[in-house]
């Protein structure tokens, strides 16, 4: 196995990634290194008194402060470990509430960040809008661990409202959205909205069908040359809805694609715009773990 993608992976992590992601990969890969205490360790090292996260636990924000973008990265990491419960998730709640806007959702980015580095496509607008690229994952991952807090009511309902009234969209938007639908508890409508969902990103062409083509099919909006999404960075899991928006032979070269993409030193790349040596350096021990765990969900590994 030495020379497996897994191992070559391990290698990559172990040289480059930080404690938390190293964490990761021992609880995920490494047999007998499930050591779920010491994943949500390295996690508090990037918790505030405010009940968020901060501390460029998203590598393209950086600074201290908490932002909604790493407080849905961290619920991301407290799910995989069973841990998106009790009194961590009533801290997160309480941090949620209090950068809500007045419609109940979380903006993109909040204006605390003001005056820390940030990616450039992430402006840190004084007044910033409701966004369903942060509202939805954090409003799914708490319905899936079947968490209730005054909170989570309006921020539903904003996410329904939103989701079912998208005519345009982009990418990661639309990945947000497939992140609520999976888990939020009205099934039927759930499935509903994704069906429309996924003809809409078929028909925006959202989606790379033809890895092999890539070059003949512009990338989307605000995204560099190169950049695009991918049957599997919408179903992530055999069993997400997005799953249905593709065929078997679609996925298959998704897959086939992400198997494929594995560098030279082990690492995958990551697939958005480059803007700082520091956040690339953190962000593909990221997107490899990423890429294990889908490639390992659909039997690939």
């Amino acid at each position: 196995m030495a020379d497996s993608p897994q191992a070559r992976a391990a290698d990559f992590i172990w040289q480059t990634a930080r404690v938390l992601e190293q964490r990761r990969f021992a609880h995920h890969f490494v047999p007998g290194g499930a050591d779920t205490d010491g994943v949500e360790k390295a996690l508090d090292a990037y918790r505030n008194a405010d009940g968020g996260y901060g501390h460029a636990l998203d590598p393209d924000l950086r600074g201290p402060v908490s932002q909604p973008l790493h407080t849905a990265h961290a619920l991301r990491v407290l799910d995989s470990l069973g841990r998106c419960t009790g009194r961590r998730a009533e801290d997160v709640c309480r941090y949620l509430t209090a950068v809500s806007n007045p419609d109940g959702a979380l903006p993109a980015v909040h204006p605390s960040l003001r005056g820390y580095p940030a990616a450039p496509w992430l402006p840190v607008p004084a007044d910033p809008p409701s966004a369903l690229l942060t509202t939805a994952p954090v409003v799914g991952l708490l319905h899936r661990n079947d968490v209730w807090h005054a909170w989570l009511f309006r921020a539903t309902d904003f996410c329904w409202h939103a989701v079912e009234s998208l005519r345009r969209s982009h990418p990661y938007e639309a990945e947000a959205a497939v992140a609520f639908l999976d888990h939020v508890p009205d099934r039927r409508r759930a499935e509903a909205a994704a069906d429309r969902l996924g003809r809409l990103v078929r028909a925006e062409r959202l989606v790379l069908l033809e890895p092999g083509r890539a070059g003949a099919q512009p990338a989307a909006e605000g995204h560099v040359p190169g950049e695009h999404h991918h049957p599997h960075d919408y179903a992530r899991r055999p069993g997400s809805l997005a799953r249905r928006w593709f065929s078997d032979a679609e996925m298959a070269r998704s897959l086939d694609f992400l198997a494929a993409n594995q560098r030279a030193d082990g690492g995958w790349p990551v697939a958005w715009r480059r803007w700082s040596p520091g956040a690339e350096l953190e962000a593909r021990p990221m997107a490899t773990l990423d890429a294990l765990l889908t490639l390992r969900a659909y039997g690939r590994l």
